[in-house]
């Protein structure tokens, strides 16, 4: 399917139609693990942001599918996932997600991350490279935001502190609003997935509470580790592609452009009219240069 230019153009049956998509539950070192999964052979691991489940890859879970296998993942915290009491930090997030390549057997995966997930990725290419043979950064990079970033993330942080007084469908409209350009293509379908995701007894407590620790990572104020130091990417010894859009809030491309130049040789795609979410806004493009990079021999 094309990009979409208004809403509703697709479903998510619709783009599952046919792929053999299904959702499974992992016990992960004893955490209920929620994954949209398709496909066969080298495993690829997607990732979301924060306050996302696996329903942000539904663009993208098929085509890729018939080159990899690929495993859309609720992180812990998020979606149906369970939600242990743990400090949310990339260490957390970084290893349910080894415990995950564990589950499946899979020594090593590439890893796709969006946001909170491309640091997620790029915290384990980091710190267990083993467990990485090829990295995406989409929206999300190991990089502080400047002022006006910053303030972008406030908006969000208050569009997502709302939810604890009015979890209405407007109001989860409002939040997702935040990640696209066109606010007329964020689907209903979506809307409605959060709206039954954000309802479940406790969720939005979770929501906030990570909210509050990617906030405060990106501060450069939590806790004793600098998650956040653009500087550790020259670490990253695998093959990585960026994706970033030309619009995203939080940390433009401007400001990235530092970290990016810090990561090894990295292969670099702006999209365009796209802010925080171009594997929705963009799925083709995005499609199409995930499978280039990810079967390009090494």
């Amino acid at each position: 399917m094309g990009d979409p230019d208004v809403s509703n153009a697709s479903t998510i049956w619709l783009e599952f139609l046919g792929r053999g998509v299904s959702e499974t539950f992992y016990d992960v070192n004893g955490i209920r693990t929620r994954v949209l999964e398709a496909g066969s052979g080298h495993p690829l691991v997607m990732l979301h942001g924060t306050g996302g489940h696996a329903e942000t890859y539904y663009r993208n879970l098929g085509p890729l599918s018939e080159h990899f296998h690929v495993y859309s993942i609720d992180m812990i915290g998020h979606g149906f996932t369970d939600r242990p009491d743990v400090a949310y930090n990339l260490d957390d997030y970084s290893a349910h997600v080894c415990d995950f390549l564990d589950v499946i057997g899979a020594p090593a995966a590439h890893l796709s991350g969006e946001s909170l997930g491309g640091c997620v990725a790029a915290w384990t290419a980091i710190t267990r490279p083993e467990r990485v043979t090829k990295l995406v950064l989409n929206t999300g990079i190991l990089a502080r935001p400047d002022e006006a970033g910053l303030r972008q993330l406030a908006d969000l942080e208050q569009r997502t502190h709302s939810l604890y007084e009015d979890r209405s469908l407007a109001a989860i409209r409002r939040r997702l609003e935040w990640l696209v350009v066109d606010p007329l293509t964020m689907t209903d379908e979506i809307v409605e997935i959060r709206h039954h995701i954000y309802n479940q007894p406790g969720m939005v407590d979770s929501v906030l509470r990570i909210m509050g620790a990617v906030l405060q990572m990106n501060r450069g104020v939590y806790g004793d580790v600098d998650y956040i130091d653009q500087k550790r990417l020259r670490e990253v010894q695998c093959p990585t592609m960026v994706i970033w859009t030309d619009k995203n809030p939080g940390k433009s491309f401007d400001v990235v452009s530092g970290a990016i130049a810090e990561l090894p040789d990295p292969e670099v795609h702006l999209i365009h009219d796209a802010a925080h979410w171009p594997q929705f806004e963009k799925a083709d493009e995005v499609n199409r240069h995930h499978i280039d990079f990810l079967t390009r021999a090494v």
